[in-house]
């Protein structure tokens, strides 16, 4: 639990009592405030008082003592709630601090997070310290239980025990359990998954699906399972078969699947113009695609698309709050809600020329406020990933029968491998490479074909992955080993190496999943990764989420994890890891 109990204590609350009543000054007032009111719907003018981090009016009265006041005329913008985005995979990279401090100065001042990372990196213990500093942050964070491991993972039940998911679950800050990622287990009698959905609901917690290419009947059987919301709706017809069962619709514009506009498109077309049941969400997207905005940038294409404005903003602020009970402090420009707003120079603009989050100025006329928001990241347990043992050319021995092909950047299908792999370099000729998943601790291999990564990647390390064992890819076995010596000596990243050289390299020390720097920083040299792979013959769109997901067990077909290569559709392992 976090150390403190309520959101606000006693004496916190008398205080705002005591501004209304005169005997304290409100800390900012918003004066004259052209502001969105979604109880009337309509655009409307008020008076806003905040104290610290909370509004405590917001009506036609100004307050009688403005000692030490703030006074913020408004007439001349527009004010709408902070975005809130309802599904976050704070480790893409980034990590949550950078991330929540980026997303902010796009007027994105809620995020509800996955725990995945924090789970597979981090003991319990250390996971909810971490939690409780980043309470501090300007920017509220909320976070998922995760049920499964989205792979197959050896000694699953030391993340996923049952005392551990109750810990979480029990959690303040967390809102949900899910994504169900695991969901076809639960179809087969996974009776401990049902119960963990039980206790979710018994605590009034909402549980968020994950159903890619669902029959109608699926989704009726996971409603009745407990799932309450899913943001893989693909297509109209999509999108009306969940709405039709009852679930929250979440609407994805994201790297992977950048599907907004078509969806919007198919909703007209389907003349769906009901939205109070929707809601808008990035999910975990590469650090480059924030570049033009987060749920802003949502917003605007909704606009764009001929969605009546008040529902664009509200899909990013209140029918969020609404659907997961938070209501009473975010989504609105009420009294007695966190102070998180946004300050527009148009209402057809959702890109905020000023924000506050929890009162405090974030960005102010376009320029960023200092938050002071630094992480003690190593007491939490988060430090560079140190390796004490050291790859060796015994160990890149290539004899598996069949490969691993890539269809796109995330699906991968099996393959018979026709090429001579027993010397140290494959040509550039074809588009197989050496491909490898590695224990960080040394302990266990695998060792395949990889068929449409690139022709030309000489060596490649990552340590970016969906657990955080070491992912190897590569023309040269002699590459493949100095790009792990490069990612070893750095604490943890990824690593680029062509003719013994490092080409590019992205740091990551919080465990080698994720980096310490800046949201900008990150972008730029994941653009500068992103360029080189390019250049060497990678021809998907998201390199990022093609190291992630080569472990990812909830899409088909083809699996690397840590038990072995793995058949998603058949559920069994086909080659299992080896020992090293």
């Amino acid at each position: 639990m976090l150390e403190q109990r309520y959101r606000w204590k006693n004496k916190q609350i008398r205080e705002h009592i005591a501004v209304l009543d005169g005997k304290l000054a409100p800390t900012i007032l918003l004066k004259n405030a052209n502001y969105l009111n979604q109880v009337f719907r309509q655009w409307m003018r008020a008076n806003i008082w905040i104290y610290e981090d909370r509004i405590v009016y917001v009506g036609e009265r100004l307050p009688d003592n403005l000692k030490g006041c703030e006074v913020v005329d408004c007439s001349d913008e527009c004010l709408v709630p902070g975005y809130i985005e309802p599904h976050a995979h704070p480790f893409q990279l980034y990590n949550p601090q950078s991330l929540a401090s980026y997303a902010s100065q796009f007027g994105t001042t809620t995020l509800i997070n996955d725990n995945m990372a924090l789970v597979l990196q981090l003991d319990k213990k250390k996971a909810f310290s971490l939690l409780g500093e980043l309470r501090n942050h300007p920017v509220t964070m909320y976070w998922w239980c995760r049920f499964d491991a989205q792979t197959e993972v050896l000694d699953e039940e030391k993340y996923f025990s049952h005392g551990n998911i109750k810990s979480w679950l029990e959690h303040d800050a967390v809102l949900q359990g899910g994504e169900l990622t695991g969901w076809p287990k639960l179809l087969d009698g996974d009776d401990m998954m049902l119960h963990w959905i039980q206790e979710a609901k018994r605590m009034r917690k909402q549980i968020e699906g994950h159903f890619p290419g669902a029959s109608e009947k699926t989704l009726a059987k996971m409603m009745l399972f407990g799932a309450d919301s899913d943001h893989e709706a693909m297509t109209g017809k999509d999108i009306y078969n969940r709405l039709l069962q009852g679930y929250m619709v979440s609407l994805r514009y994201s790297s992977i699947r950048p599907d907004l506009p078509f969806l919007l498109d198919e909703m007209k077309k389907m003349n769906i113009t009901a939205y109070d049941k929707m809601m808008f969400n990035t999910d975990g997207s590469s650090a480059s695609f924030y570049e033009q905005g987060l749920i802003d940038q949502m917003i605007r294409i909704a606009i764009e698309k001929g969605v009546p404005l008040i529902d664009a903003y509200n899909m990013g602020t209140i029918n969020v709050a609404r659907y997961y009970n938070i209501e009473y402090l975010h989504g609105n420009i009420a009294t007695g809600r966190i102070a998180n707003i946004n300050f527009l120079e148009d209402k057809t603009n959702p890109t905020p020329k000023s924000v506050l989050a929890k009162g405090r100025w974030v960005k102010k006329d376009g320029i960023r406020c200092d938050m002071n928001d630094s992480i003690h990241w190593e007491e939490h347990g988060l430090k560079p990933l140190r390796l004490d043992w050291d790859l060796t050319s015994d160990d890149l021995q290539f004899s598996m029968p069949f490969g691993i092909q890539m269809e796109n950047a995330v699906i991968t299908k099996p393959y018979s491998i026709s090429i001579d792999v027993s010397s140290d370099e494959l040509p550039t000729s074809h588009d197989e490479s050496f491909f490898m998943l590695v224990d960080k601790n040394g302990k266990w291999r695998i060792n395949t074909i990889l068929k449409g990564f690139t022709n030309r990647v000489s060596g490649l390390a990552s340590s970016f992955s969906n657990t955080g064992d070491i992912i190897l890819i590569g023309k040269s076995k002699n590459d493949m080993i100095k790009a792990f010596q490069r990612m070893k000596d750095i604490g943890g990243g990824i690593v680029l190496v062509e003719n013994g050289e490092v080409l590019e390299e992205i740091p990551l020390t919080l465990a080698g999943v994720m980096s310490d720097a800046t949201m900008e920083t990150i972008i730029e040299k994941e653009k500068l990764l992103f360029s080189h792979l390019k250049e060497l013959g990678y021809h998907f769109h998201d390199p990022i989420y093609s190291l992630l997901f080569f472990s990812s067990t909830h899409l088909p077909y083809i699996r690397i994890t840590q038990e072995g290569i793995y058949d998603v559709m058949n559920k069994m392992i086909l080659f299992p890891s080896i020992m090293r």
